[in-house]
């Protein structure tokens, strides 16, 4: 039977996976897919939580599903977002490599 530390614990080992990949990563598009499993953990722990919130079943308290809802809508957003800044900085820079994004120096 899975109790709640055991999503707890996936969900700081997928945290853990996705803060690597940002602290590590020089490609822009890498970072993002990183982000994403960052966003990812976050919504196995919310729907954990509200499935184990009054010890029943899946569906006793929406307040995590409604969260998860909220986070997916943001996190599609911000990849839409993303990819776009990123496709115009490739077509300018001919790079996604982080480390050479210096259009803010003066």
């Amino acid at each position: 039977m899975l109790e709640l530390i055991h999503f707890n614990i996936l969900s700081v080992l997928l945290f853990s996976v996705g803060l690597y990949g940002v602290l590590a990563r020089k490609s822009a598009i890498l970072i993002i897919m990183a982000i994403e499993l960052m966003l990812n953990a976050v919504n196995i722990n919310f729907i954990a939580a509200a499935a184990f919130k009054h010890g029943g079943g899946l569906f006793t308290n929406f307040d995590g599903h409604i969260l998860t809802i909220f986070i997916i809508t943001i996190a599609a957003a911000e990849v839409g977002l993303a990819l776009a800044l990123i496709l115009r900085i490739f077509r300018n820079k001919s790079t996604v490599n982080v480390d050479q994004f210096d259009m803010m120096k003066l």
